[in-house]
C-alpha cells in the first residue's frame, strides 16, 4: 500500500501564549492542500511532539483528522521510545481515522536490531494502519539495519520508511533488497532527488512548510521524467534548505514562517529562538531564492 507519492509536509505547531493555537494550524493545513501539498504529517518532530503532553498529542492528531476531511492522507507521529505508550497513541490515531502511522525508531534504549523487529511487530499486529518506519540516528542514536528493515517489510501493516540517516550508500543497499511495493520517503530536503533516482517515492519534508508547491513540483517532476527540472529545484533550494538546519529543526523553519508573517510563534523549551547570527544567515538564503516579505 502506498500512503503518497510525492511531497508530504512534516507540519509545525503553532503555539500561542504556551498552547496550540488550533485556529492557526487549522489555516496553515489549508494552505498547505490548496498549494498542492500531497500529505500532512502531524505530530512529528517538526511538529514538535517531543514536548506535547498526552492530552495535546491526541487532540492535534483528531484535529488534524477533521480539518483535512479526507483531502490528503493525514500521517500522525506515534513513535517512542516505550512500546506500550508507541502502541497506545497508535491505537488512539487509528480510532481518530488517520490513514497512516510514522513510528521513529525507539531513542535511548540502546535497543538491538533483533529487538527493534520485535517492537515495530508488536505494534504493527495490534493496529491495522499502515505503519512508515522512521529512521533518524543523528536525533536516536540508533540506525535501523538493513536486514531488520526488510524483515518488518514482509508486515502486511508495514509499508515504507522515512530514511533520514544522509548515507546514501546505506539507502542504495536498502533500495536493492526491498520490493518495489515497499515506499521509501526521504527524511532529508537535500537529498530529495538523490533518493528518488534510487526508487523514492517522495519526501517527508521541513522545507515544504514554507515551499508547499515547490517541493511537490520537485519530486512529480523527477517521477514525471522531467528529471533536469526537478535536479534545478533541488540545487536552487539547497542553500535554504542548509540554512533551515543550521539549527535543530524546527528552530530555523519556524523562524522562517514568522519572518514571512505566517504567525507560528514561539519554541517550546527547550528549543528556543534562533542565534541573531544564524538567524541572519537564513534571511540571507531566502533572499537569494526570492522569498517575500523578508526583512532584516
Amino acid at each position: 500500500m502506498n500512503l503518497f507519492t510525492g511531497a508530504g509536509t512534516a507540519l509545525v505547531t503553532p503555539y500561542k501564549n504556551g498552547v496550540i493555537d488550533f485556529e492557526r494550524y487549522g489555516e496553515l493545513i489549508d494552505w498547505q492542500i490548496e498549494q498542492g501539498i500531497d500529505a500532512i504529517i502531524t505530530a512529528g518532530t517538526t511538529g514538535e511532539a517531543a514536548t506535547m503532553n498526552d492530552t495535546e498529542h491526541k487532540s492535534i492528531m483528531k484535529f488534524a483528522v477533521e480539518r483535512v476531511k479526507g483531502r490528503v492522507p493525514v500521517i500522525a507521529g506515534t513513535g517512542s521510545n516505550d512500546t506500550q505508550y508507541g502502541l497506545k497513541l497508535s491505537q488512539y490515531a487509528e480510532e481518530v481515522g488517520v490513514d497512516g502511522l510514522l513510528m521513529v525508531t525507539p531513542y535511548y534504549n540502546k535497543s538491538t536490531q533483533t529487538a527493534i523487529v520485535k517492537h515495530f511487530e508488536y505494534i504493527a499486529d495490534r493496529v491495522n494502519t499502515p505503519i512508515i518506519l522512521y529512521n533518524v540516528p543523528g536525533r536516536t542514536g540508533f540506525n535501523i539495519g538493513v536486514k531488520a528493515v526488510v524483515e518488518l517489510s514482509k508486515h502486511e501493516n508495514i509499508v515504507a520508511i522515512k530514511e533520514a540517516s544522509g548515507n546514501i550508500s546505506y539507502l542504495a543497499e536498502l533500495a536493492s533488497k526491498l520490493d518495489d511495493d515497499f515506499a521509501i520517503y526521504s527524511g532529508n530536503d537535500d537529498m530529495v532527488v538523490p533518493i528518488l533516482s534510487l526508487g523514492g517515492k517522495g519526501v517527508i519534508s521541513v522545507v515544504s512548510n514554507v515551499l508547499p508547491k515547490k517541493t511537490h513540483d520537485m519530486v512529480m517532476h523527477f517521477l514525471n521524467g522531467d528529471i533536469n527540472k526537478s535536479r534545478e529545484i533541488q540545487l536552487k533550494l539547497n542553500g535554504f534548505i542548509k540554512a533551515l538546519f543550521i539549527e535543530t529543526n524546527p528552530i530555523p523553519v519556524k523562524t522562517c514562517m514568522n519572518i514571512l508573517g505566517m504567525d507560528v510563534g514561539d519554541l517550546r523549551l527547550p528549543l528556543a529562538e534562533m542565534e541573531e547570527k544564524n538567524k541572519q544567515i537564513l534571511i540571507n538564503e531566502m533572499e537569494k531564492i526570492g522569498l517575500e516579505k523578508v526583512v532584516k
